[in-house]
């Protein structure tokens, strides 16, 4: 795609792929969140799969404005789960956590999203580029 937005075509494509990366961890922290919501049991079922469906709900919606973010920058956004988890730093799921387990999971989950959004910010800021800042 051809685009002029005042910025680099090398700039964009790094903007890019930070982007992606935090597109990948928020999108491997949306499933696993939402297999937390249908699995989680014990004492705390009722809070934690309703604070997990909020959760997930507004890890929807980030997902699809940082995919289209991407494709402002003149980039293509990650299409399978294959190439997400390729780029995620957060591991898919592969066990049945017990209800604590989960908590503790996502908490670091969260974290390793906040860095990644970390890098996207130093990376707009260091382009030039207001529009990645508001992602």
């Amino acid at each position: 795609m051809d685009i002029n937005i005042g910025i680099s075509e090398s700039d964009r494509q790094r903007s890019a792929q930070s982007v992606a990366k935090l597109l990948a961890d928020t999108y491997t922290l949306y499933l696993k969140t939402h297999g937390y919501h249908w699995n989680v049991e014990g004492p705390h079922f009722q809070q934690l799969h309703v604070q997990f469906m909020d959760q997930y709900t507004e890890m929807w919606t980030a997902v699809d404005e940082l995919a289209e973010r991407i494709r402002a920058l003149g980039e293509y956004a990650p299409v399978s789960y294959g190439e997400m988890a390729k780029l995620s730093s957060i591991k898919e799921e592969t066990g049945r956590p017990d209800w604590k387990e989960m908590v503790e999971t996502l908490a670091k989950g969260h974290e390793q999203v906040a860095k990644s959004a970390r890098d996207v910010l130093r990376i707009a800021e260091d382009i030039g580029d207001d529009a990645t800042a508001d992602v």
